[in-house]
């Protein structure tokens, strides 16, 4: 998962970027990266590490212009090389960079295409790469100097039939303006929204989630739709095009579940509302299937997307709510890191446990979900070590068991914990004394009761292996095997041509 952002200002944009780029900071922490735009040239930094890392007061004032997009990165097929971070550029035509949240489905394909029959050179692994070369392939058959944002869209629409799966896209066309726009399921997420500027001009933003734009003081307008385009010109005039049919309006439910922040709307859906609806949800199964003699004494959640839907669980059942984890903040994710031994060594360095919540007591643990199960068999172990009496698990998402295919990294088959496995298997491997998941109609209900949303269902495809866009078979799947799996990350060694300068030097270029 990554996260993207674009603005469209009246002043310069480079902080209005960085604290986008922070709000969004949960959604990759593996590199950082930021162009702007300015008197026909573009200014860019990036590199591998978190925001604040990669950006210094001394690239900042480098970074000029009004106009700019900036990416926050973890890798999915790709390598965590520092030439994979975006946003990515070519110089034909007019001098184009992009960043991209997402997955190409078909983007081994493309990039034979692109080499073999439009004469264009990938220097990387990256989808996004392969994503930008098509665009400009497109833009370059426009044959124009001066291309209108119907133009553009018309080379959007061009895009969008070559390219399957999954996109959230910001792009800057260095002299026009910038562009962005979404793939036609609407998988992954984009909402733009407006402010006004001191001069009384309108400023635009577009952003993966709804905070990094109410963070700046944007308001919101409204989703990017499934399908569409929006482009604003360099006198800051909206352009917005329906480019291809919508299909149906499935975003991934995943995001909801786990990766977006709470206090996101998403789709004209509250993230923390389907959170508490989770918790609902799940108290109600644990009711049913336990009964009113459940023999639990306090729920406790795993910090930080879990502690939604535990606390309105533990209401539900009547049960006391603690917090019995402390987090160390200066732990990046577990989930996001690419081997298994660093991820398992981790968890004990990210949290720690309150003996006193657990000492002799039967603890329920919330999670939002398990994938691997290496970090819930380590928290349920530090939970017997801190005193419990008994260790009970429950996820308030259903079994993950299959690969995501649409941006996310969630492993192969058999990385999956709950593939190939019953709940009574699974709750045996990571040592709980007892384990229930949340139904997926439960699941997609406390997702979709809203009134507001016009979204017609989700993907779902890591819990049914039923793939939105169609198109993914075996050959596919054992293709990301080779890609994604611990080992292949491990052994990966990723492209020599670094296209950034390191941390500790000035490190931002004008391309």
């Amino acid at each position: 998962m990554c996260g993207v952002v674009g603005v469209a200002a009246h002043e310069p944009v480079n902080q209005i970027l960085y604290d986008g780029l922070t709000m969004l900071q949960h959604r990759g922490q593996d590199a950082a990266g930021i162009v702007t735009l300015q008197d026909g040239r573009l200014y860019l930094r990036k590199e591998n590490g978190m925001v604040r890392d990669v950006f210094m007061n001394h690239h900042m004032i480098k970074l000029v212009g009004k106009f700019g997009i900036g990416h926050v990165r973890y890798p999915t097929a790709g390598t965590s090389s520092s030439a994979e971070a975006q946003p990515f550029y070519v110089n034909s035509p007019y001098g184009i960079t992009l960043a991209h949240n997402g997955n190409l489905t078909n983007a081994e394909s493309l990039a034979k295409e692109l080499y073999i029959e439009d004469r264009r050179h990938l220097n990387t692994d990256s989808d996004s790469e392969v994503l930008l070369n098509v665009l400009a392939h497109e833009m370059q058959n426009l044959g124009k100097t001066n291309p209108s944002a119907d133009d553009i869209f018309e080379a959007v629409k061009a895009v969008y039939s070559r390219c399957e799966g999954a996109y959230g896209v910001v792009a800057l066309i260095t002299g026009h303006g910038l562009l962005a726009f979404r793939d036609p399921n609407g998988i992954r997420p984009l909402i733009f929204g407006k402010r006004m500027a001191p001069n009384g001009g309108t400023e635009y933003m577009v952003a993966s989630e709804s905070v990094a734009l109410t963070g700046s003081g944007f308001s919101i307008i409204r989703d990017v739709k499934p399908g569409e385009a929006i482009f604003i010109d360099l006198d800051h005039k909206l352009h917005t095009h329906q480019c291809v049919e919508q299909k149906e309006y499935t975003p991934c439910i995943f995001e909801y579940v786990y990766f977006a922040r709470p206090d996101s709307i998403m789709d004209n859906i509250s993230v923390y509302k389907s959170r508490l609806r989770m918790g609902e949800k799940l108290a109600d199964k644990i009711l049913a299937e336990w009964g009113d003699d459940h023999d639990i004494d306090v729920v406790i959640p795993i910090p930080d997307t879990s502690r939604t839907s535990a606390m309105e669980l533990a209401l539900k059942m009547n049960v006391k709510y603690r917090e019995g984890f402390m987090k160390n903040r200066y732990i990046g994710r577990t989930f996001i890191m690419p081997g298994q031994q660093q991820r398992k060594k981790s968890v004990r360095q990210k949290l720690s446990a309150v003996p006193l919540e657990f000492k002799g007591k039967n603890v329920l643990l919330v999670d939002d979900s398990i994938v691997r199960g290496t970090t819930c068999h380590e928290i349920i172990q530090m939970a017997r070590d801190a005193g419990a009496n008994k260790v009970f698990f429950a996820s308030a998402a259903p079994p993950v068991k299959y690969p995501n295919v649409y941006g996310i990294d969630m492993p192969v088959r058999s990385e999956l914990i709950a593939s190939g496995h019953t709940v009574e298997e699974v709750r045996d491997i990571i040592g709980a004394d007892r384990l229930i998941f949340q139904d997926l109609e439960d699941l997609i209900d406390a997702v979709k009761d809203t009134k507001y949303s016009k979204v017609e269902g989700f993907d779902c495809a890591v819990f049914n292996g039923c793939y939105i866009t169609g198109q993914i078979n075996e050959a596919y799947l054992d293709y990301l095997q080779e890609q994604r799996s611990d080992t292949a990350k491990t052994g990966k060694k990723g492209v020599q041509i670094v296209a950034d300068t390191p941390v500790d030097m000035m490190g931002v270029e004008e391309l």
